[in-house]
Protein backbone atom coordinates (compact mmCIF):
# COMPACT_ATOMS: atom_id res chain seq x y z
CA UNK A 1 0.00 0.00 0.00
CA UNK A 2 1.49 3.31 -0.91
CA UNK A 3 2.42 5.87 2.11
CA UNK A 4 -0.02 8.98 1.67
CA UNK A 5 1.94 12.36 1.77
CA UNK A 6 2.39 14.01 4.83
CA UNK A 7 1.08 17.35 5.63
CA UNK A 8 4.05 19.07 5.06
CA UNK A 9 5.22 17.10 1.80
CA UNK A 10 1.69 18.54 0.63
CA UNK A 11 2.51 22.01 1.77
CA UNK A 12 5.80 21.51 0.03
CA UNK A 13 4.15 20.15 -3.26
CA UNK A 14 1.74 23.25 -3.12
CA UNK A 15 4.53 26.07 -2.94
CA UNK A 16 6.20 24.45 -5.94
CA UNK A 17 3.22 24.67 -7.98
CA UNK A 18 1.91 27.32 -7.18
CA UNK A 19 4.73 29.67 -6.16
CA UNK A 20 7.25 32.04 -8.29
CA UNK A 21 10.24 31.08 -9.91
CA UNK A 22 11.82 33.55 -7.76
CA UNK A 23 10.67 32.31 -4.10
CA UNK A 24 12.23 30.25 -2.23
CA UNK A 25 10.69 26.68 -1.50
CA UNK A 26 10.39 24.58 1.86
CA UNK A 27 11.26 21.45 0.12
CA UNK A 28 14.80 22.56 -1.97
CA UNK A 29 15.86 24.78 1.23
CA UNK A 30 19.86 23.96 1.87
CA UNK A 31 18.65 22.89 5.64
CA UNK A 32 20.01 23.40 9.06
CA UNK A 33 23.32 23.87 10.48
CA UNK A 34 22.34 21.16 12.71
CA UNK A 35 20.26 18.01 10.98
CA UNK A 36 16.80 17.14 12.41
CA UNK A 37 14.18 14.91 11.65
CA UNK A 38 11.30 16.90 9.62
CA UNK A 39 7.97 18.30 10.75
CA UNK A 40 4.99 16.29 9.45
CA UNK A 41 2.88 19.23 9.66
CA UNK A 42 5.35 22.17 9.13
CA UNK A 43 7.39 22.94 6.22
CA UNK A 44 10.92 24.13 7.48
CA UNK A 45 9.82 28.20 7.22
CA UNK A 46 7.01 27.63 9.15
CA UNK A 47 9.03 25.77 11.80
CA UNK A 48 11.65 29.12 11.77
CA UNK A 49 8.57 31.45 11.84
CA UNK A 50 7.23 29.64 15.19
CA UNK A 51 10.32 29.28 17.00
CA UNK A 52 11.22 32.83 16.47
CA UNK A 53 7.63 33.60 17.69
CA UNK A 54 7.98 31.96 21.20
CA UNK A 55 12.27 32.90 21.47
CA UNK A 56 12.42 34.88 24.63
CA UNK A 57 14.04 37.40 22.55
CA UNK A 58 11.23 38.18 20.94
CA UNK A 59 9.17 38.65 24.11
CA UNK A 60 11.48 41.34 25.08
CA UNK A 61 10.75 43.04 22.10
CA UNK A 62 7.57 44.16 24.36
CA UNK A 63 9.74 46.91 25.81
CA UNK A 64 12.30 48.11 24.18
CA UNK A 65 12.22 51.29 22.30
CA UNK A 66 11.43 51.78 18.52
CA UNK A 67 11.86 55.84 18.46
CA UNK A 68 10.00 57.34 21.49
CA UNK A 69 12.10 56.68 24.76
CA UNK A 70 9.45 56.06 27.53
CA UNK A 71 6.53 57.55 26.54
CA UNK A 72 3.89 59.11 28.57
CA UNK A 73 1.06 56.65 27.00
CA UNK A 74 0.13 53.01 25.63
CA UNK A 75 -0.56 53.83 22.12
CA UNK A 76 3.41 54.46 21.10
CA UNK A 77 5.01 51.68 18.71
CA UNK A 78 8.09 49.47 20.39
CA UNK A 79 9.99 47.21 19.05
CA UNK A 80 7.82 44.00 18.95
CA UNK A 81 4.43 46.70 17.01
CA UNK A 82 7.76 47.29 14.80
CA UNK A 83 8.33 43.80 14.23
CA UNK A 84 4.89 43.33 13.73
CA UNK A 85 3.89 45.20 11.32
CA UNK A 86 6.90 44.65 9.37
CA UNK A 87 5.98 40.77 9.23
CA UNK A 88 2.12 41.74 8.63
CA UNK A 89 3.25 44.46 5.27
CA UNK A 90 5.94 42.19 4.14
CA UNK A 91 3.37 38.90 4.39
CA UNK A 92 0.94 41.27 2.04
CA UNK A 93 3.80 41.80 -0.55
CA UNK A 94 5.25 38.34 -0.50
CA UNK A 95 2.10 37.17 -1.17
CA UNK A 96 1.30 39.53 -4.30
CA UNK A 97 4.30 38.45 -5.83
CA UNK A 98 4.22 34.43 -5.07
CA UNK A 99 7.24 34.59 -2.70
CA UNK A 100 7.54 32.24 0.40
CA UNK A 101 5.06 33.97 3.13
CA UNK A 102 6.85 31.37 6.04
CA UNK A 103 10.33 32.35 5.08
CA UNK A 104 9.36 36.14 4.64
CA UNK A 105 7.55 36.20 8.00
CA UNK A 106 10.55 34.27 9.67
CA UNK A 107 12.89 37.14 8.34
CA UNK A 108 10.26 39.74 9.41
CA UNK A 109 10.00 38.16 13.31
CA UNK A 110 13.94 37.79 13.60
CA UNK A 111 15.04 41.09 12.00
CA UNK A 112 15.40 43.00 14.90
CA UNK A 113 15.85 40.60 17.81
CA UNK A 114 19.45 41.67 18.51
CA UNK A 115 18.37 45.41 19.33
CA UNK A 116 19.57 46.26 22.73
CA UNK A 117 17.33 48.47 25.09
CA UNK A 118 16.64 52.11 23.74
CA UNK A 119 16.74 51.53 19.89
CA UNK A 120 19.20 53.52 18.30
CA UNK A 121 20.88 54.99 21.00
CA UNK A 122 21.40 51.47 22.47
CA UNK A 123 22.95 50.50 19.62
CA UNK A 124 25.55 53.72 18.94
CA UNK A 125 26.36 53.18 23.09
CA UNK A 126 27.41 49.51 22.56
CA UNK A 127 28.91 50.57 19.33
CA UNK A 128 30.91 53.41 20.82
CA UNK A 129 31.67 51.07 24.31
CA UNK A 130 33.29 48.43 22.16
CA UNK A 131 35.45 50.51 19.88
CA UNK A 132 36.67 52.39 22.59
CA UNK A 133 38.47 49.25 24.11
CA UNK A 134 39.28 47.81 20.44
CA UNK A 135 38.60 49.58 17.46
CA UNK A 136 38.74 46.33 15.15
CA UNK A 137 35.20 45.42 16.33
CA UNK A 138 31.83 47.04 16.61
CA UNK A 139 28.00 46.53 17.71
CA UNK A 140 25.55 46.29 15.31
CA UNK A 141 22.18 45.36 16.10
CA UNK A 142 21.34 43.14 12.67
CA UNK A 143 25.03 41.12 13.75
CA UNK A 144 23.52 40.75 16.91
CA UNK A 145 20.26 39.05 15.85
CA UNK A 146 22.03 36.78 14.24
CA UNK A 147 23.80 35.81 17.80
CA UNK A 148 20.88 35.77 19.25
CA UNK A 149 19.16 33.29 16.82
CA UNK A 150 22.20 31.10 16.07
CA UNK A 151 24.12 31.57 19.77
CA UNK A 152 22.44 32.84 22.60
CA UNK A 153 18.59 31.59 22.59
CA UNK A 154 18.03 28.34 24.32
CA UNK A 155 20.80 28.43 26.96
CA UNK A 156 23.47 27.98 24.09
CA UNK A 157 22.03 25.83 21.83
CA UNK A 158 20.67 28.51 19.88
CA UNK A 159 17.41 28.10 17.81
CA UNK A 160 19.00 25.89 14.50
CA UNK A 161 17.17 28.09 12.15
CA UNK A 162 17.33 27.26 8.27
CA UNK A 163 20.30 28.81 6.56
CA UNK A 164 17.50 30.97 4.38
CA UNK A 165 16.09 32.57 7.53
CA UNK A 166 19.47 32.74 8.59
CA UNK A 167 20.49 34.72 5.76
CA UNK A 168 17.84 37.03 5.38
CA UNK A 169 18.10 37.92 8.81
CA UNK A 170 22.18 38.62 8.25
CA UNK A 171 21.50 40.70 5.24
CA UNK A 172 19.26 42.97 7.02
CA UNK A 173 20.56 46.70 7.57
CA UNK A 174 19.10 50.41 6.63
CA UNK A 175 20.26 52.99 8.34
CA UNK A 176 20.20 55.93 6.65
CA UNK A 177 21.29 55.01 2.91
CA UNK A 178 19.02 55.22 0.03
CA UNK A 179 16.70 52.85 -0.43
CA UNK A 180 18.39 52.37 -4.31
CA UNK A 181 21.21 51.40 -2.24
CA UNK A 182 19.62 48.79 -0.10
CA UNK A 183 16.80 47.29 -2.38
CA UNK A 184 17.50 44.66 -4.88
CA UNK A 185 21.46 44.35 -4.16
CA UNK A 186 21.52 41.62 -1.17
CA UNK A 187 21.38 37.94 -1.21
CA UNK A 188 19.79 36.23 -3.83
CA UNK A 189 16.94 35.45 -1.25
CA UNK A 190 13.62 38.08 -2.94
CA UNK A 191 12.01 37.38 0.24
CA UNK A 192 14.87 39.23 2.30
CA UNK A 193 14.64 42.28 -0.28
CA UNK A 194 11.33 42.18 0.93
CA UNK A 195 11.57 42.30 4.80
CA UNK A 196 13.99 45.20 3.76
CA UNK A 197 11.78 47.72 1.98
CA UNK A 198 8.60 46.18 3.82
CA UNK A 199 10.65 47.47 7.15
CA UNK A 200 11.28 51.27 5.78
CA UNK A 201 7.73 51.28 4.87
CA UNK A 202 6.93 49.92 8.41
CA UNK A 203 8.92 52.92 10.07
CA UNK A 204 8.41 55.79 8.26
CA UNK A 205 4.68 55.31 8.22
CA UNK A 206 4.35 54.42 12.05
CA UNK A 207 7.63 56.95 13.23
CA UNK A 208 5.47 59.41 11.54
CA UNK A 209 2.04 58.33 13.42
CA UNK A 210 3.98 58.94 16.56
CA UNK A 211 5.06 62.04 16.33
CA UNK A 212 1.52 63.09 15.05
CA UNK A 213 0.50 61.68 18.47
CA UNK A 214 3.66 62.85 20.16
CA UNK A 215 2.79 66.13 19.20
CA UNK A 216 5.80 66.98 17.58
CA UNK A 217 4.32 67.18 13.87
CA UNK A 218 0.49 67.48 12.33
CA UNK A 219 -0.66 66.86 8.89
CA UNK A 220 -0.04 69.99 8.25
CA UNK A 221 3.57 70.31 8.78
CA UNK A 222 3.76 67.31 5.87
CA UNK A 223 5.45 69.36 2.49
CA UNK A 224 2.63 69.33 0.13
CA UNK A 225 4.11 66.49 -2.12
CA UNK A 226 4.45 63.67 0.00
CA UNK A 227 0.10 64.15 0.06
CA UNK A 228 0.45 64.47 -3.52
CA UNK A 229 2.26 61.53 -4.14
CA UNK A 230 1.25 59.24 -0.97
CA UNK A 231 -2.12 60.62 -0.07
CA UNK A 232 -3.12 61.52 3.13
CA UNK A 233 -3.31 59.42 6.47
CA UNK A 234 -0.99 56.36 7.72
CA UNK A 235 -3.32 53.79 5.89
CA UNK A 236 -3.19 55.95 2.27
CA UNK A 237 0.25 56.51 2.60
CA UNK A 238 0.98 52.20 3.19
CA UNK A 239 -1.24 51.43 0.44
CA UNK A 240 0.30 54.03 -2.20
CA UNK A 241 3.74 52.31 -1.26
CA UNK A 242 3.09 48.97 -0.98
CA UNK A 243 0.96 49.01 -4.39
CA UNK A 244 4.06 51.14 -6.15
CA UNK A 245 6.27 47.94 -4.79
CA UNK A 246 3.73 45.39 -6.00
CA UNK A 247 3.01 46.77 -9.26
CA UNK A 248 6.89 47.87 -10.05
CA UNK A 249 8.16 45.13 -9.34
CA UNK A 250 5.52 42.42 -11.18
CA UNK A 251 7.12 39.21 -12.68
CA UNK A 252 10.87 40.54 -11.89
CA UNK A 253 13.65 39.01 -10.05
CA UNK A 254 14.38 41.73 -8.22
CA UNK A 255 12.28 44.30 -5.35
CA UNK A 256 11.89 47.31 -7.41
CA UNK A 257 10.09 50.72 -6.96
CA UNK A 258 8.95 53.36 -9.10
CA UNK A 259 11.54 56.20 -9.95
CA UNK A 260 9.12 58.54 -8.58
CA UNK A 261 7.75 56.70 -5.50
CA UNK A 262 11.93 55.50 -4.12
CA UNK A 263 12.57 59.16 -4.68
CA UNK A 264 9.62 60.58 -2.47
CA UNK A 265 10.21 57.91 0.49
CA UNK A 266 13.63 59.04 0.35
CA UNK A 267 12.74 62.59 0.76
CA UNK A 268 10.46 61.40 3.47
CA UNK A 269 12.58 59.71 5.55
CA UNK A 270 15.00 62.57 5.07
CA UNK A 271 12.06 64.70 6.61
CA UNK A 272 11.86 62.23 9.22
CA UNK A 273 15.54 62.43 10.32
CA UNK A 274 15.56 66.35 10.25
CA UNK A 275 12.39 66.57 11.85
CA UNK A 276 11.58 64.17 14.16
CA UNK A 277 14.73 61.78 15.30
CA UNK A 278 16.86 64.35 15.56
CA UNK A 279 13.93 66.48 17.26
CA UNK A 280 15.47 68.26 20.72
CA UNK A 281 13.30 66.38 23.05
CA UNK A 282 14.33 63.04 21.24
CA UNK A 283 17.77 64.03 21.17
CA UNK A 284 17.84 64.87 25.38
CA UNK A 285 16.08 61.13 25.85
CA UNK A 286 18.75 59.75 23.21
CA UNK A 287 21.92 61.24 25.49
CA UNK A 288 20.03 59.95 28.49
CA UNK A 289 19.81 56.73 27.13
CA UNK A 290 23.66 56.37 26.06
CA UNK A 291 24.57 57.54 29.49
CA UNK A 292 23.03 54.55 30.99
CA UNK A 293 24.20 52.11 28.56
CA UNK A 294 27.88 53.77 29.07
CA UNK A 295 27.42 53.41 32.35
CA UNK A 296 26.56 49.65 32.59
CA UNK A 297 28.82 48.59 30.21
CA UNK A 298 31.68 50.39 32.47
CA UNK A 299 30.50 48.51 35.54
CA UNK A 300 30.44 45.41 34.15
CA UNK A 301 34.20 45.84 32.53
CA UNK A 302 35.16 46.26 36.14
CA UNK A 303 32.83 43.83 37.35
CA UNK A 304 32.73 40.79 34.92
CA UNK A 305 31.78 38.55 37.27
CA UNK A 306 28.59 39.68 37.81
CA UNK A 307 27.78 38.57 34.18
CA UNK A 308 26.26 35.75 33.69
CA UNK A 309 28.23 32.96 32.54
CA UNK A 310 29.05 32.97 28.89
CA UNK A 311 26.32 30.70 26.82
CA UNK A 312 28.84 28.99 24.39
CA UNK A 313 32.63 29.07 24.81
CA UNK A 314 35.46 30.52 26.56
CA UNK A 315 34.86 34.02 28.21
CA UNK A 316 35.09 37.60 26.47
CA UNK A 317 34.08 40.37 28.66
CA UNK A 318 33.78 42.48 25.80
CA UNK A 319 31.27 40.24 24.12
CA UNK A 320 29.91 39.12 27.31
CA UNK A 321 28.98 42.34 28.09
CA UNK A 322 27.24 43.16 24.97
CA UNK A 323 25.56 40.29 24.86
CA UNK A 324 24.13 40.86 28.54
CA UNK A 325 23.19 44.43 27.24
CA UNK A 326 21.78 44.28 24.35
CA UNK A 327 19.31 41.37 25.99
CA UNK A 328 17.60 43.98 28.34
CA UNK A 329 14.62 45.57 28.23
CA UNK A 330 14.54 49.68 28.36
CA UNK A 331 13.20 49.40 32.07
CA UNK A 332 15.13 46.20 33.08
CA UNK A 333 18.32 48.40 32.20
CA UNK A 334 17.26 51.90 34.27
CA UNK A 335 16.39 49.53 37.26
CA UNK A 336 19.57 47.46 37.15
CA UNK A 337 21.38 51.29 36.86
CA UNK A 338 19.46 52.19 39.80
CA UNK A 339 20.77 49.01 41.65
CA UNK A 340 24.37 49.55 40.83
CA UNK A 341 24.11 52.83 41.83
CA UNK A 342 22.58 52.40 45.38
Amino acid sequence: MTELPSIRERSELLELEILSPHAAKARLSRGREKEELPDPIRTCFQRDRDRLLHSKAFRRLKHKTQVFINPDGDHYRTRLTHTLEVAQISRTVARALRLNEDLTEAIALGHDLGHPPFGHAGEEALDEALRAIDPSRSFRHYEQSLRVVRVLERDGHGLNLTYETLDGIRGHSKGRADLAMESGASQDLMEADVVRVCDRIAYLNHDLDDAFRAHYLSERDLPPRFAAALGTGNSERITAMVSDLIYTTGEGDRMLLSGGMESTMNDLKEFMFTQVYFHPRILDKVREAKRTVHALFDYYLIHPDELPKPAVGESDPPRDICDHIAGMTDRYAIRQLEEIRT
